[in-house]
């Protein structure tokens, strides 16, 4: 199975109180992700209701709003499970790449 790309959907346009959290969000995953010499795609909800609409059926989620994250259409997470993921240093599990340098350490438990 080929590498699908990594496609944060966030939004350049944010009309409600949540501006500052939804930027500071998007910020922060883009943050993430360049910290972990991640190559990804942003694409931009704002421009199209479509756009919205298939990443909030893509995440199952009728509700959901920007930042959302995924591996080609596979749903990765939110900002949050992202952020709950760099902190246990699984960064690469939750976008669901295999990275081959680090071995499954999973059974060890201290």
């Amino acid at each position: 199975m080929g590498m699908g790309t990594i496609r944060v959907y966030y939004t350049s346009v944010t009309g409600s109180r949540q501006v500052s959290e939804v930027k500071q969000k998007q910020a922060e995953v883009t943050r993430i992700l360049d910290i972990n010499k991640t190559k990804y795609e942003l694409i931009d909800v704002s421009i199209s209701e479509h756009l919205l609409q298939e990443m909030r059926a893509k995440a199952g989620n009728p509700n959901a709003v920007p930042p959302q994250i995924f591996n080609g259409d596979d749903y990765c997470g939110d900002f949050e499970m992202l952020y709950e993921a760099t902190e246990n240093e699984e960064v690469w599990k939750f976008l669901k790449m295999a990275s081959i340098d680090k071995p499954a350490r999973e059974e060890i438990t201290v």
